[in-house]
């Protein structure tokens, strides 16, 4: 079987990243790419006075990730984010 049969399109995602973005997402850990430091998403430091929201690592002071909510939209960046870790729904 070639690797192009086993490929699938992102709505193959939907049920698994369906569940996870249901979960609490403040108790979620979050892995700074930066300095690898692990922390709830609860605890990093967050600056709401621009356009959206922006999460700092509060050891390193690197962008964990970006948040933003307009025209019935919502944007997320992750890019300062090594590893997201939430608890599976029961």
């Amino acid at each position: 079987m070639e690797t192009a049969d086993l490929m699938l399109d992102g709505n193959a995602l939907g049920g698994a990243l369906g569940e996870v973005f249901v979960a609490e997402i403040t108790v979620a850990r979050s892995t700074c790419g930066s300095c690898g430091a692990v922390r709830e998403i609860g605890a990093l430091a967050v600056y709401t006075q621009a356009p959206g929201s922006v999460a700092r690592c509060p050891d390193f002071d690197a962008v964990l990730l970006r948040v933003v909510r307009a025209e019935g939209r919502i944007w997320l960046e992750l890019q300062g984010v090594s590893r997201l870790e939430l608890r599976a729904p029961d």
